[in-house]
């Protein structure tokens, strides 16, 4: 998303308040800037049925158009495709029977263990079927981008459950992994996490907004492990993340797999998809702890 300037969204409110049911009609754009200053305090929190308060209005006006609505014009060019070459290899022998034995033990109780905790909604959005310019988008998740969180994974979740109203700070993941193997949830995979800003994989994105490049984000699934201590600053790398990390990412990875038939392939990092070469995340991953895990669920062996 892209955050639209104030006097857009000002010109564009003023319009929507002209309306019948919106109700009175604000005759200047300084009363409009008083008001729009206590709305964050006096905005109701109910949930039954009123008329939109301003807040709602303003933050209707920064979100995401509804792509039915076709403009003119033409749709921004993928970038050229960058190579990727999974790390991950093909195997169906040599499967450690007791990396097998653990995963499937937990795999049995793994709904169970997982927490949902639903990001805040200005924090994700729909998965679109259609750019701008009314063109077809394949919404189905089909590549999966692995993160990490920097800071400790409570930090993460706080700040996924904090409303971000303006689009730059707008962020998620659909799953957290913590350090000690805890898988927490926090967007549905059929919704559009805010993983990765402008990015792309193999070439491909989806321009979900006129005003904003392309990303992964309509496609992607976005799963992210807890940063530990040492890695809490910006330094190339940090000690690593633990096994029982790797143990749960792998079950999430294993379902989704199963679920939306995502090649093994097409897990890949933030650091690759970013075009902006701003990212380096997940740092100091392990490919190998990953097949290992992944050949021992049977998921490397197609």
């Amino acid at each position: 998303m892209v955050r639209l300037p104030l006097t857009q969204k000002l010109s564009a409110l003023l319009k929507r308040l002209q309306r019948p049911e919106v109700g009175t009609v604000l005759v200047s754009t300084a009363s409009l800037l008083v008001i729009v200053s206590l709305v964050g305090v006096t905005a109701e929190k109910d949930s039954g049925a009123r008329r939109p308060s301003l807040l709602d209005l303003l933050n209707d006006v920064g979100k995401d158009k509804d792509s039915s609505r076709s403009i003119k014009g033409e749709a921004p060019v993928p970038p050229k495709a960058l190579s990727w070459s999974s790390p991950l290899e093909r195997q169906c022998s040599g499967i450690d029977p007791s990396v097998r034995k653990r995963l499937l033990k937990r795999k049995r109780s793994l709904a169970e263990e997982r927490k949902a905790i639903p990001a805040d909604p200005s924090n994700f959005g729909i998965r679109y079927r259609r750019n701008p310019w009314g063109q077809p988008l394949n919404p189905d998740p089909r590549v999966v981008v692995l993160h990490e969180t920097v800071y400790s994974l409570g930090s993460a979740v706080n700040t996924f459950l904090t409303p971000h109203p303006r689009d730059e700070d707008q962020v998620s993941y659909h799953t957290l992994v913590g350090l000690d193997g805890s898988i927490v949830d926090l967007v549905d995979p059929l919704q559009r996490a805010f993983g990765a800003g402008y990015s792309a994989f193999l070439g491909e994105w989806a321009v979900t907004n006129a005003k904003f490049m392309g990303s992964v984000n309509n496609f992607a699934l976005h799963l992210s492990l807890e940063t530990p201590k040492d890695g809490h600053d910006n330094d190339k790398s940090h000690s690593g993340y633990t096994q029982a990390q790797y143990d749960a990412m792998a079950l999430v990875l294993d379902e989704w797999i199963n679920r939306f038939g995502i090649q093994p392939a097409a897990i890949t990092t933030h650091q690759h998809v970013d075009l902006g070469g701003e990212r380096a995340d997940p740092r100091s991953f392990s490919w190998a702890d990953l097949q290992i895990r992944l050949e021992a669920l049977g998921q490397l062996c197609l």
